[in-house]
């Protein structure tokens, strides 16, 4: 006789492996948490290509992947020549480093700040200062879906960094994130939580990357909040390998006179989707959301931000471009809501795609939601070639043609690039830029 046996779906998946994740964690409020995500999981679909703001985005080979909790694998062995290969290293910064979701301190390198900010995993932060954590922790994240879920109900640790008041840093912080599945398909849900005090300032550097060979699937919950006149820059620049998976959301609340700026590379990675979400939850506040996405081979990259204008008296800018060859897919979906109350906003969005090949495909939607009178808000899209009148005009003088088509795409990368205010790793981004456009010859 034999015995069929069912094969798991995802839901029922994650499912198991995250009542394995809470039966070993000792806070009881994050295991509360936890457990209500669990719940919720276990009663919720993940998005399909019907779900309105995944359309574009096939999961089904993701989501039919056997995957391995990273820390049901033996411990990985990084050593500091590795960070010293992966990290950037043409500025002056302090260095975090995590290997597949796990704090790695003897690789980090920040002892001038420990007795300046708040700088822990969330776990220790939540034994230290549980009424600190209780304030912020799952509290910024916004419209939750099923990876939303996954996330928090199977995420084991992750970093909390805490900017006290009136505290500028005058260096950024660098957090490396190297993944390593060991030859194991295996998913790590990661989360931080970033809390930047008033009066202050601070700039951090989100750099992903995999080890060559590695299969995984990163899954990244980012939550920011930033007090009255504060600063936050981040930097997120994306080399994981060309079979991961990363879905990687970041949440923000802003008060009132602060700057939120948020640049967005990425490069690497079979499957990417990177969702923003920004509240401006005050008055005179300022919010910046650059993106710049290189694709090649079978790449597919799903950029979705969101930017709620919810006082008056406020100001974002959004500029996303994709560069696109192969076979790749890009997407953009943007959308800017001004609430009623929000007078006097000002509100400009753009996208554009320069298609390098035949194959390549993008979608583009930008979105204006607006429910107040007194606002100037626009939005845009472009898709086309390489300017052929510009090139002719270049190659007429002499230059080669690779080296003339290099010229006019980092001319058309130019305005996101130079709005990174680090001098050194704008010179880091052209130089991964330039690799990855000459990676199979596109040039």
């Amino acid at each position: 006789m034999s015995v069929e046996v069912k094969k798991m779906d995802a839901v029922e998946r994650y499912t198991a492996s995250a009542e394995k994740i809470i039966a070993r964690n000792k806070n009881s409020f994050l295991s509360q948490l936890q457990s209500e995500a669990k719940v919720k999981l276990s009663e919720m679909k993940f998005p399909t290509l019907k779900t309105e703001e995944w359309k574009y985005t096939n999961l089904k080979r993701l989501l039919s992947s056997e995957l391995i909790h990273s820390s049901e694998i033996d411990e990985i062995t990084i050593t500091s020549d590795d960070v010293e290969k992966c990290k950037f290293n043409n500025f002056e910064h302090y260095l975090l480093v995590f290997v597949n979701g796990v704090f790695n301190e003897e690789l980090s390198d920040y002892e001038e700040l420990k007795n300046e900010i708040v700088i822990s995993t969330i776990l220790k932060a939540a034994e230290k200062d549980k009424k600190l954590i209780e304030s912020y922790f799952s509290k910024i994240a916004v419209n939750k879906t099923a990876f939303d879920h996954l996330n928090l109900a199977n995420f084991t640790d992750g970093l909390f960094i805490k900017i006290p008041n009136g505290k500028i840093l005058r260096k950024p912080i660098q957090i490396l994130y190297i993944s390593d599945g060991k030859g194991d398909m295996t998913f790590t849900p990661f989360r931080n939580l970033f809390v930047v005090g008033e009066n202050s300032e601070t700039s951090i550097i989100q750099k992903y990357v995999g080890q060559d060979g590695s299969k995984y699937f990163n899954n990244i919950s980012t939550e920011i909040f930033i007090g009255q006149n504060g600063i936050m820059n981040i930097y997120k620049v994306e080399l994981e390998n060309e079979d991961s998976y990363h879905i990687n959301k970041t949440d923000v609340t802003q008060s009132r006179d602060t700057q939120f700026n948020h640049f967005n590379f990425t490069f690497g990675g079979k499957l990417i989707r990177n969702d923003i979400n920004t509240e401006l939850d005050g008055e005179n506040i300022e919010c910046t959301l650059n993106g710049l996405y290189i694709g090649n081979g079978n790449q597919h990259i799903d950029n979705n931000t969101y930017i709620n204008h919810a006082k008056p008296h406020s100001t974002s800018n959004e500029l996303y471009k994709g560069i696109l060859d192969g076979s790749s897919r890009g997407v953009f979906c943007g959308k800017i809501l001004v609430d009623r109350d929000a007078q006097l906003t000002n509100a400009y969005q753009n996208n554009n795609t320069i298609i390098l090949s035949d194959t390549a495909t993008v979608d583009t939607k930008p979105q204006l939601e607006i429910y107040a009178d007194d606002v100037k808000c626009t939005h845009g899209a472009t898709v086309g070639q390489l300017d052929e009148t510009a090139l002719f005009y270049i190659l007429s003088r002499g230059i080669p043609r690779d080296k003339a088509k290099s010229m006019l795409i980092n001319a058309f990368a130019e305005s996101v690039v130079d709005s990174v205010k680090i001098e050194g790793l704008r010179d880091e981004i052209n130089s991964l830029i330039y690799e990855h456009l000459n990676r199979d010859n596109v040039l």
